[in-house]
């Protein structure tokens, strides 16, 4: 299956209000290390979920099988720095993808 969902989870619920200086460059590595998975085709939608239960990160990504994707997620900036972010991993098995981008008429 190589489409699967990368649910970032944060280190407590009332993140991102209460990010700290240290947690914000964090973040900011995290935005640029996502962005080069999308810029090479790997990542195809990365960013925040607004979810009335609490907010937490969203990467869908384009890779061969879940170790793949736990790779991935265990490179982010975020993962790597140990600061209480975890990723849940979950297979998408069958997606239906755009075939190029085209504006939403809607």
């Amino acid at each position: 299956m190589p489409i699967h969902l990368c649910k970032l989870l944060p280190p407590r619920p009332t993140f991102p209000a209460d990010m700290t200086p240290a947690e914000a460059g964090l973040m900011q590595k995290h935005a640029v290390y996502w962005q080069g998975l999308a810029d090479r085709g790997i990542a195809l939608v990365v960013g925040p979920v607004l979810d009335p239960a609490g907010v937490w990160g969203v990467a869908v990504v384009d890779v061969n099988d879940a170790d793949a994707a736990a790779a991935l997620t265990n490179e982010d900036p975020v993962i790597s720095a140990d600061a209480g972010f975890r990723y849940e991993i979950h297979p998408i098995p069958q997606a239906i993808l755009r075939t190029k981008h085209q504006p939403n008429p809607l």
